[in-house]
C-alpha cells in the first residue's frame, strides 16, 4: 500500500469548503467522548460508556437506516454493576433520532486519531482539485451525496447490523473516484514502504486504482481477518458514486499541467 503525500495538480481557487470540512472533522473528533485519551489508551470505562451512548445517538446504524426505527434499548452513558461485574447501562432512548440525518452526523465522527488523520490526508491532497472543478456549492453537495450513497450502500448489504457506521471515508472515497475520472494522469507523490519509506511520483490512475482495488478485495473479507472492523463496502460505494457523478464533467476537463521546475509540488527558483 502506498501513502500519498502530495499531488502535482495546481488549483485555480482556494478550496475553502475542503478546509472547512477538515476543521469541522477535527472539532467534532475532539468533542467526541473518550477521544482525548485515544492516543495514550488512557480511556476509562465511564468514557467508553459515554462513547457508546454518543455513537448510538449520532452515528448511522445500518439496521436503523433500512428499517427506519430505533432499538428499544440503547446505552445511556452510565456505568452499572450486576452479577457479572461492571458494564454500561442500557435503557429506553430518551431522544428521537432521524436515521437519514444520522448519516450526515456520522460523516463527521471518527473512531481514532489514525482514522481521522488518514481521512483528512486524502481529503487535503485530492479535495482541492475536485472543489476547483465543481465550484464550492456543487462540491459540498457532491461530497454529501457520495457520503449518503456510501452509507446506504453499506446498510443495504448489512441490514441486520447494529454496529455504528462512522467516518468521512465514504464521502472522501467519492472525491477519489471523481479525481480518477477527471485527472487520471496527474502526478502524485507517494511514500512506498520498502525497507524505508521510498518517495515515488506516480500517475493518479495507479495510486487511486490500487487504493480502490484493495477496498474491493477487503470488502469481500478475503484479504484480512478483521475485515469487519472497517466498512470497506462503503468505500467502494462512495468511490463508484464519485466516478459516476464526475463522468459528465470529463469532456470539459483538460489534463493537468506539468509545470517546469517542480519538485515535491514546490517551484524551484532558477540558479
Amino acid at each position: 500500500m502506498v501513502i500519498p503525500v502530495h499531488d502535482v495538480n495546481p488549483a485555480r481557487r482556494t478550496p475553502w469548503v475542503t478546509y472547512a470540512l477538515i476543521v469541522a472533522n477535527v472539532v467534532f473528533f475532539l468533542r467526541t467522548p473518550g477521544m482525548a485519551g485515544s492516543v495514550t489508551g488512557d480511556t476509562s470505562l465511564g468514557q467508553l460508556c459515554q462513547l457508546q451512548a454518543f455513537l448510538e445517538r449520532w452515528a448511522a446504524v445500518p439496521q436503523e437506516l433500512i428499517h427506519q426505527r430505533m432499538p428499544e434499548l440503547v446505552p445511556n452513558g452510565d456505568v452499572g454493576r450486576d452479577a457479572s461485574g461492571y458494564g454500561c447501562v442500557i435503557g429506553p432512548p430518551g431522544y428521537d433520532k432521524s436515521p437519514p440525518l444520522s448519516v450526515l452526523t456520522s460523516m463527521f465522527l471518527h473512531g481514532s486519531w489514525l482514522h481521522l488523520l488518514g481521512n483528512m490526508l486524502f481529503l487535503w491532497i485530492f479535495g482541492n482539485n475536485i472543489e476547483d472543478r465543481l465550484g464550492h456549492v456543487r462540491y459540498l453537495l457532491f461530497y454529501g451525496v457520495c457520503g449518503y450513497v456510501a452509507a446506504y450502500g453499506f446498510a443495504l448489504a448489512n441490514a441486520a447490523s447494529y454496529d455504528p457506521l462512522i467516518g468521512a471515508s465514504g464521502a472522501i472515497a467519492g472525491v477519489l473516484g471523481a479525481y480518477l475520472v477527471l485527472y487520471p494522469t496527474a502526478r502524485v507523490w507517494v511514500l512506498v514502504p520498502f525497507l524505508i519509506l521510498l518517495p515515488l511520483r506516480l500517475p493518479a490512475w495507479v495510486v487511486l486504482g490500487m487504493w480502490f482495488g484493495l477496498q474491493a478485495v477487503y470488502s469481500y473479507g478475503s484479504a484480512v481477518s478483521d475485515v469487519g472492523t472497517v466498512a470497506y463496502l462503503a468505500h467502494v460505494a462512495g468511490f463508484v458514486a464519485g466516478m459516476v457523478l464526475a463522468l459528465p464533467l470529463r469532456p470539459g476537463t483538460r489534463p493537468p499541467p506539468q509545470p517546469q521546475g517542480l519538485e515535491w509540488g514546490r517551484r524551484r527558483l532558477p540558479p
